[in-house]
């Protein structure tokens, strides 16, 4: 379904010009960062906030309070969905098959009305504005990931596209051997606007603190090819700088693997990720 037959169907409201008024309202209250005066004093300040991505900055963009309620209610309802539905069939999920089994399941219950409108806000922003700047290769709301072009990697509960994917990860597989092992691999747009409204949400309604560390949705690289990798064993430290101490990431880079998307000091926006296997071609 197309964005604007979705919004006509599940909203009953006016397209004027691709979005709906009030998502053009909504888009409005989010200011842009401000461009710097001074070129030099902007690289110092963006560098600190990468390197501390997880601080709140004064400059850093947050929800008011009305948007905030309504970021609560739909990372409430994102999480019933995910627990009906399983955590597997949650990255594969479409925004459409999301409406829908919302809308059927009473333990979920329906989105409402001005949730959808705040859901199209997040998603047709421009991240720019809270300073994510990294391209976006997932451009509507309602795409969706054909469930014939992946596969489920074993023992991980992950999916991986077939093809270049599929093939890296085993080549990794063969080279490394057990102690590597698939983190993470594809996620829909339902699946990453949870990890990343869920990281605003813990964090006060803060945008631009969520998008250091996590792609607003339709800006995953997870959702055409990319995947992240770590050391078994090492748990949720997989993300974090200690994945560089690993034997793994030693012989990922000693072998040629290591072609990171987020590198180190990166002028997109996002904290460094040693983990991140790029396989995308897209940027």
């Amino acid at each position: 379904m197309k964005r604007r037959d979705f919004l006509r169907a599940a909203l009953g409201v006016v397209i004027v010009g691709g979005f709906s008024p009030e998502v053009l309202a909504q888009v409005a209250r989010i200011p842009p960062v401000s461009k710097p005066g001074n070129y030099d004093y902007f690289i110092k300040d963006y560098l600190h906030k990468i390197r501390n991505f997880d601080a709140h900055h004064q400059e850093d963009i947050r929800l008011d309070r009305a948007q905030f309620r309504l970021l609560k209610s739909c990372v409430a309802r994102f999480k019933r969905l995910q627990r009906t539905v399983g955590h597997g069939n949650f990255y594969l999920l479409s925004f459409d098959d999301a409406i829908k089994i919302s809308r059927n399941y009473s333990r979920v219950g329906r989105f409402t009305r001005k949730e959808l409108i705040f859901l199209e806000m997040i998603f047709y922003s421009d991240a720019a504005h809270y300073g994510f700047f990294g391209q976006k290769p997932l451009q509507n709301l309602t795409d969706r990931i054909q469930r014939r072009k992946v596969v489920k990697v074993p023992y991980t509960g992950n999916y991986l596209y077939k093809g270049q994917p599929l093939e890296t990860y085993k080549k990794v597989r063969r080279d490394l051997g057990k102690q590597v092992i698939l983190t993470s691999g594809i996620r829909s747009v339902i699946k990453q606007f949870l990890l990343f409204l869920n990281k605003a949400y813990k964090n006060n309604g803060n945008l631009s603190l969520a998008s250091r560390s996590l792609a607003p949705p339709g800006y995953s690289y997870h959702g055409i090819g990319d995947f992240d990798v770590g050391q078994v064993g090492l748990g949720a430290d997989n993300f974090t700088q200690r994945f560089t101490t690993t034997r793994v990431y030693r012989k990922l880079k000693d072998l040629g693997y290591i072609n990171i998307r987020y590198v180190e000091d990166n002028m997109l926006g996002v904290r460094f990720e040693p983990w991140h296997i790029k396989v995308s071609s897209k940027a």
